[in-house]
């Protein structure tokens, strides 16, 4: 089963909610965030190899960052790096992936899943991923990982399951980011989990979905079934891709799909999709900060200080911060206003152009 097993690691995204830490020269995913001496690519790839072969790891990121991934990860094929000349979620990139495992093995079963998250217990999670690719292998089923939430988050998307004593159950509905009073009664009704956005599907059932709900997306991928892994490769993508609809997996295929289930994680998970997130993982001091570089706290508590800097910084009654002390910007804000990273990130572009990005 393991050499019929491919992993798709999507490694394209900018991190701008861990903006100044994550750039557009180095996004958060080839970051070492952890301090463990591994960027979070590096650790999802070796999180994958007891269950896939090294040989059928590919990685979807983008043009620019392709040096990068072969940088990070040395034993990849290089023909498993595959390149986007243009962002354009995660529908396309699947089927790119897709569309390219189809020509080497049609009857391999795929895994997707961010470079960008966090797990802990990784041997209850490779179990979770052996029991959804074989209830994947034969079948139309689509398969998504859920995680049991332990408070009323509002960043995440809720994945409702049919009430039943199976591990992999049947999907109801899909709900993106909900408000804190929805998010309360979806921890009380028991049967919602977070979705992780970690997938896993048959080739033929994913290319059956394209064909369904994104025909547009499947004919284009369709059209290149004899250059993948030919030296005419990269063209046909550069041509095709900027074409291709701006749309998620999510909303393209899985939430149009009757034949979508999840497999409920017994694992800790982050998607590390913002400073708080980070924080919540980190290890803290006694009073609840985290702290990297040369700082002398007094009164602070609850905080995250982050210096690449040789400065010494010497912090006084903050709580709830993060101070983040870069070469060339200095950010001191509330660490848990996700949304205004976006704002800020963008206010800088507009005063400065691309020079802090």
């Amino acid at each position: 089963m393991k050499s019929e097993v491919f992993v798709v690691i999507m490694a394209g995204g900018v991190g701008s909610r861990f903006w100044p830490y994550s750039r557009n020269s180095r996004p958060k995913q080839f970051i070492d965030v952890l301090g463990n001496g591994k960027s979070l690519l590096q650790m999802t790839y070796q999180r994958f190899l007891p269950t896939a072969n090294k040989d059928n790891i590919l990685v979807v990121t983008n043009d620019i960052y392709a040096d990068l991934v072969q940088e990070q990860l040395p034993d990849i094929n290089p023909e498993h790096i595959l390149t986007e000349p243009t962002r354009r979620n995660t529908a396309p990139c699947i089927a790119y992936a897709a569309y390219k495992i189809r020509k080497k093995n049609p009857d391999a079963v795929m895994v997707v899943t961010p470079a960008d998250h966090t797990i802990f217990q990784e041997e209850n999670f490779t179990n979770i991923i052996k029991t959804a690719t074989n209830a994947a292998t034969g079948s139309d089923k689509l398969l998504t990982v859920g995680i049991t939430p332990n408070r009323p988050e509002t960043g995440y998307g809720y994945i409702q399951y049919l009430e039943d004593t199976a591990e992999v159950k049947k999907v109801k509905t899909f709900t993106e980011k909900p408000e804190l009073s929805l998010a309360k009664k979806f921890l009380e009704s028991g049967d919602f989990v977070w979705n992780a956005g970690i997938f896993v599907w048959s080739i033929s059932a994913i290319v059956k979905s394209f064909e369904a709900s994104l025909p547009d997306i499947a004919e284009a991928f369709e059209a290149g079934k004899d250059k993948y892994y030919e030296t005419d490769e990269k063209a046909f993508i550069d041509k095709i891709y900027p074409q291709c609809e701006n749309i998620s997996i999510d909303y393209g295929i899985l939430e149009k799909s009757k034949e979508v289930f999840v497999v409920q994680g017994t694992f800790d998970w982050s998607d590390l999709g913002s400073w708080n997130s980070l924080h919540e993982i980190r290890e803290k001091d006694e009073n609840d900060n985290v702290v990297d570089g040369q700082v002398i706290l007094g009164d602070c508590k609850d905080n995250i200080v982050k210096s690449e800097t040789k400065r010494l910084l010497v912090l006084d009654n903050l709580e709830g911060y993060l101070v983040g002390d870069f070469d060339d910007v200095l950010i001191v804000c509330k660490k848990d206003q996700d949304a205004q990273f976006r704002e800020y990130v963008a206010k800088a572009k507009k005063l400065k152009g691309d020079k802090y990005l």
